[in-house]
């Protein structure tokens, strides 16, 4: 069996895995409040076609994880692709040019749909990889572990989490590839090897009720609020300080491999405040006021208001610091007491700090000595036919369950689509994105875990 065979196969039935991959898009797996059941029996029922194992761990209403094995030897090199089977709500349909879940092909080039590219183009083409290597008779002297999972969108801990510490605890993983979209148009496709922690906290402000004709009877709650709003600057004087795990302009240069001359680069940087806005945001803590509610009556005095702030944390940077320092900042800046429950009466007034979504960064130390990443990489720049960089993720991902509790640190995230349109209106992916991606995972597993 050779590379060629493999690409051959991938290329002769080309139409088969754009119909699979559209049947998935098409199964309802919207988190809240999850169904991936949906979307793991029609995964299940591909892959048991030519005998491969598979389980699937139900939780909860119709929502489940599964796990998918080329054989039953784990005593060799262990690779596992990991890819979620839940996608965000699509917002308003009538914002969408083409239904959200209709899978629509445009030009025989496109494919819009929500989760066309977060993430379920890498999820498909991770199981179509399987079980082409299962298909074609392949010897290898190791195991491809396909892991589809739950409860992405929403933190991962039912998901990626749950699995790792049960069905794939006693698995030794040797390499991990999770499918999220890595591509940042223009540019060519990345390799990321780390993420940004993510923390999303519910403030709530506590004062008194009153008639608004006479304000100075109560505590006005969204005047609280206010005053929090306007200090939040100054909590980073309240975080230890910490560097981030790559400096801007080694990011930069990471970058500029995949370029010809550094003049380039610099053009596509200028021309894309997107990409300037991305680089500042992997070498900074960030916060973000998103929601807001506050008030019962046009007449009344508020005595409530919420906030939600969503924090990105730098890898290394601990959730117990961030909340710390938020706690510290309001007593000692505004004088209010804070509290970590709703107070037991109503005339208390305090700030309730209140974490609902907590995620820590993280990132593969030693990448620069692997072989199997430089592999990894030149499968891509043969597939893509252009060089790929390695980068960093500014948003959250699952690779921290792997990470940073030492069940796989050489874990990556490489898979079809671009970061720009996920969660986007009018998500798209680009149909020979997802062929290729099919290629570099079965190539890549291939070459991992075949006998020499």
């Amino acid at each position: 069996m050779s590379e060629k065979s493999i690409l051959n196969e991938i290329d002769q039935n080309k139409e088969e895995f754009i119909e699979f991959f559209r049947k998935i898009i098409q199964a309802d797996s919207i988190n809240p409040p999850g169904n991936e059941k949906n979307v793991a029996i029609i995964i299940e029922d591909y892959l048991k076609e030519i005998g491969i194992k598979t389980e699937i761990f139900p939780f909860g209403d119709n929502r489940a994880n599964l796990i998918a094995y080329l054989n039953d030897n784990f005593s060799g090199k262990n690779l596992l692709y990991n890819g979620h089977m839940d996608v965000v709500p699509p917002g308003s349909e009538e914002d969408w040019k083409y239904p959200p879940f209709s899978a629509y092909i445009k030009r025989n080039k496109y494919i819009f749909s929500r989760g066309a590219a977060d993430m379920k183009g890498g999820l498909v083409a991770m199981v179509i990889a399987l079980k082409i290597l299962k298909s074609l008779k392949i010897e290898v002297s190791g195991n491809l572990i396909l892991n589809a999972v739950a409860d992405e969108e929403t933190g991962g801990k039912l998901g990626t989490a749950w699995c790792i510490d049960n069905p794939l605890k006693s698995i030794k993983c040797d390499f991990a590839i999770i499918g999220e979209p890595s591509g940042l148009n223009p540019l060519p496709k990345a390799i990321l090897l780390g993420e940004k922690g993510h923390l999303q906290v519910k403030i709530t402000t506590k004062g008194i009720s009153g008639h608004a004709s006479m304000p100075s009877m109560g505590k006005n709650a969204i005047y609280m609020m206010s005053e929090i709003i306007e200090k939040l600057d100054r909590i980073d004087e309240y975080i230890p300080k910490i560097e981030p795990p790559i400096e801007r302009d080694k990011l930069k240069k990471m970058i500029g491999v995949a370029f010809p001359s550094e003049k380039i680069l610099e053009r596509i940087l200028n021309d894309q405040p997107l990409l300037q806005n991305v680089l500042q945001s992997l070498v900074k803590f960030s916060k973000a006021v998103t929601m807001i509610k506050g008030g019962i009556k046009e007449n009344v005095i508020p005595d409530s208001c919420e906030i939600i702030i969503d924090f990105r944390l730098l890898p290394g940077q601990k959730v117990d610091a961030i909340m710390n320092a938020l706690k510290k900042l309001i007593e000692n800046d505004l004088g209010y007491i804070v509290k970590n429950q709703q107070p037991g009466t109503s005339k208390e007034i305090c700030v309730v700090l209140e974490i609902f979504n907590a995620s820590e960064g993280s990132y593969w130390k030693q990448w620069e000595e692997s072989q199997d990443l430089k592999e990894l990489y030149n499968i891509i720049e043969t597939i893509y036919e252009k060089k790929p960089f390695y980068f960093l993720l500014p948003a959250s991902a699952d690779a921290h369950y792997m990470r940073n509790d030492g069940y796989c640190p050489q874990t990556i995230l490489f898979g079809p689509g671009s970061m720009g349109t996920a969660h986007a209106i009018d998500e798209y992916i680009e149909i020979q994105d997802f062929i290729s991606a099919i290629k570099v995972y079965a190539l890549f597993a291939y070459n991992f875990l075949s006998k020499k």
